[in-house]
């Protein structure tokens, strides 16, 4: 099994703390980096041969996983000449097989990666997306009006549920076949496109533990709380 990490991007929400390091090897926890604990958790799935898609400090970032003997996985690398978004680096590999996994660098979750490849496999799926229910709090006092200026309802700081892109997908390799080749196209792009040909992407729910690093509030959280994510996610 194939899995393709995209860790191309530059950090900018988690600035400063990216300044200096990619944000995959910022650490968390003060134990190991987001990276490490993605491909720890991967080969512990069964996902031998691992591509990371690089980038920004693609120097630092090889020379920190090598060729990912230590973690008893094959890692090699797709360097981007310029940013391509989160779609584009895939066209840059010339050996993907017919299916394959595809996440961003920054996901802290449990997530069991071979079960959702091998139902994207069975059910001949060409894209396959993780979503995961995400609570937002508006802070402000929220107004509804007619048309004349009536004020008819007022909510205090509502909070709004979404079903959100946990950044995990599988991918069949005719998707990626069928893309100009490197060129700047993301995630937002596939969806829009795929939804406007009719192509059948499915969404796969998950309702476990999930993270998004990029974002600050997550990382601190993280930080926090990592002895009790790092047994929840089995690290």
């Amino acid at each position: 099994m194939r899995a393709i990490i995209l860790a191309g991007g530059k950090g900018t929400r988690l600035k400063p703390y990216t300044t200096l390091i990619p944000k995959p090897l910022v650490p968390v926890g003060d134990e190991m980096s987001i990276l490490e604990v993605v491909i720890r958790q991967l080969a512990r799935a069964g996902f031998r041969n691992i591509t990371i898609t690089v980038n920004h400090l693609a120097e630092l970032m090889m020379a920190f996983f090598g060729d990912g003997r230590k973690w008893g996985v094959k890692v090699t690398y797709s360097v981007e000449d310029k940013p391509l978004g989160t779609i584009g680096p895939l066209t840059l590999i010339k050996d993907l097989p017919e299916n394959f996994l595809v996440m961003n660098g920054d996901i802290l979750c449990d997530l069991d990666y071979r079960k959702f490849y091998d139902w994207h496999v069975r059910a001949g799926n060409k894209v396959s997306v993780t979503t995961f229910n995400r609570t937002s709090k508006i802070d402000f006092g929220v107004l509804k009006y007619d048309k004349a200026g009536n004020i008819v309802e007022f909510t205090e700081k509502p909070e709004l549920a979404f079903d959100v892109s946990m950044g995990i997908y599988c991918l069949n390799r005719a998707v990626v076949r069928a893309l100009p080749k490197a060129r700047p196209y993301g995630f937002d792009q596939l969806m829009l496109d795929g939804i406007k040909a009719g192509a059948g992407y499915k969404a796969r729910p998950f309702k476990g533990f999930w993270l998004d690093i990029g974002r600050p509030e997550d990382y601190d959280y993280c930080n926090e709380n990592f002895k009790t994510i790092r047994k929840k996610i089995g690290i």
